[in-house]
């Protein structure tokens, strides 16, 4: 697999210089592969613009709709709870409810957004809205990294910010945008690192040190990679979907080390990797988010009334083989196995499903969208009688390539060796493949949520393709920036098209007909 990572997609680009005073030799161009771009501060620029545009879009009249100044949907939970939070200072007590299924991080920002605003739609969606907002910023800057283009980069930020899941999550009370974003940030630093550890090994083969050890030279401390750490715990202090992000991130960067080493010629790169970096890597992905996640529940292990806080003394668990643990933290374990049973028997009624429910194989797609909300019993669309819904769709402009971004991308990584598209569809798969363990769980749309930014990355790095480099000729160029064009506009289309049932606008029977395209939609 390490081939398949070390390959740059356009090697006629000048790569960073190490040292300006003479050129890069060919194994420092191999590390270093292409340049970022210079227009640091046009980078900026549209980074910026497009940001302030997607919080204006998540933003706008975000505090409806509600159900009659209530939370909607699997709001119902959340808020709530946060709302306890609150009140208690960072911890849900309700036993009796005894439905607190997940870590609290997601749930003290919601309280913070309703300390800010009150108990009201744009208290307890702000933070949503915050989260979704620089997922914009995030897309950018990766894509721009991915690509060495600020142009697509920016063509990034218009698909993120048209992207139906993203926006609807960025503008509810729950939990999964905030998966997205620390994912997002998490694959960011990854990234980061990628390109730290290239440069620190090219300095080491033009010093003329790299061959001092057969294991290669050692790194140094690698802040990227500490920061993947805290951004994998901060997803962790949200849900434990954070475990597979930790799996899939923690190879990532032992492939990506290796691959580093190979191009830079140590004679051992495995050995090397195994010797000088899987320790640190570890403690970096693995450890650090641990720490993370218990520090996630601070609140909880200060209380005396939490929910399950003194469990093992109420239920008169013997502290047995595990009498060395602290208290607090059996009761915690305990607490944690009553919820991982929660989550592993919440299965799908076989005579009853939810009307909503829908299986993986259907989310790459957005084949069976998510109704949040609906009332058809509303005024303010010009007829007597209107209706509101918003429904959680994916703009088929972009979900329903999914399929053929995945063929292509895979493509690319194996029989192309583009670790662009490795490092990408890693990400991705990392949020859906684990859905396959248990399929006979409820599942939802939203729970795809997490896929979404690396959907937007895999497209744009096929538009790259498309667009195709400034020294093939001004007619293909020209070509390529036409196509790409006009499927960007077509994007913004279609979420200009679906924007009233993503945002609850009151609109006639008719007009919600004609935007549910598929059967599957109703």
């Amino acid at each position: 697999m390490t081939a398949l990572l070390t390959r740059a997609d356009d090697e006629s680009v000048r790569p960073d210089p190490v040292d300006a005073r003479r050129p890069p030799t060919d194994r420092e161009a191999t590390l270093l592969g292409r340049a970022m771009p210079a227009d640091r501060l046009r980078g900026w620029i549209v980074t910026i613009v497009l940001t302030v545009i997607g919080g204006v879009v998540r933003l706008q009249n975000l505090g409806l709709p509600t159900d009659h100044g209530s939370p909607v949907f699997d709001e119902k939970h959340y808020v709530p709870q946060a709302a306890q939070m609150l009140r208690n200072g960072g911890y849900e007590d309700n036993a009796g409810y005894e439905l607190i299924v997940h870590p609290p991080l997601a749930k003290d920002f919601i309280a913070f957004g309703e300390w800010l605003f009150g108990y009201n739609g744009w208290g307890w969606r702000l933070m949503s809205a915050v989260a979704g907002t620089l997922i914009v910023l995030l897309t950018v800057r990766i894509a721009r990294r991915l690509t060495r283009s600020t142009l697509l980069g920016g063509i990034a930020g218009v698909l993120v910010i048209c992207d139906g899941v993203l926006h609807l999550q960025s503008r509810m009370g729950m939990l999964d945008i905030f998966i997205a974003f620390f994912v997002l940030a998490a694959f960011a630093c990854v990234l980061c690192d990628r390109d730290q550890v290239r440069q620190r090994l090219a300095v080491a083969v033009r010093e003329g040190w790299i061959g001092e050890s057969q294991w290669g030279p050692k790194l140094g401390f690698r802040w990227w990679r500490f920061a993947a750490g805290l951004m994998i715990g901060l997803t962790f202090g949200v849900k434990w979907s954070a475990l597979y992000y930790i799996a899939a991130f923690g190879l990532l960067t032992v492939f990506f080390d290796v691959a580093a080493r190979r191009a830079a010629g140590v004679r051992r790169p495995w050995v090397g990797t195994i010797r000088r970096d899987v320790a640190p890597a570890l403690w970096a992905i693995l450890v650090v988010p641990v720490l993370m996640y218990l520090a996630a529940y601070w609140a909880w292990f200060a209380s005396e009334t939490a929910t399950d806080r003194h469990y093992t003394e109420i239920k008169n668990l013997g502290p047995g083989m595990f009498g060395w643990i602290p208290p607090a933290l059996r009761s915690l374990g305990s607490y944690t196995a009553n919820v991982l049973h929660f989550h592993e028997t919440l299965l799908t009624p076989k005579d009853n499903p939810h009307p909503w429910e829908s299986k993986p194989w259907t989310w790459p797609m957005g084949l069976r969208p998510m109704l949040y909300y609906y009332d058809g019993n509303v005024t303010g669309c010009g007829e007597s009688r209107c209706l509101g819904a918003t429904m959680l769709i994916g703009t088929p402009a972009m979900w329903w390539l999914a399929v053929p971004m995945l063929g292509w991308g895979l493509w690319r990584w194996f029989f192309r060796a583009d670790w662009r598209y490795a490092a990408v569809l890693t990400a991705y798969f990392a949020g859906y493949l684990p859905w396959f363990t248990n399929i006979d769980r409820q599942m939802y749309f939203f729970y795809a949520t997490p896929m979404a930014p690396f959907l937007v990355l895999g497209l744009v790095l096929a538009l790259g393709q498309i667009l195709g480099s400034a020294k093939r000729g001004f007619e293909r160029r020209g070509t390529g920036l036409l196509v790409v064009s006009l499927y960007v506009g077509l994007v913004v289309a279609n979420f200009a098209w679906l924007w009233p049932v993503l945002n609850g606008i009151p609109i006639t029977n008719a007009h919600w007909q004609a935007e549910m395209w598929l059967p599957s939609w109703r």
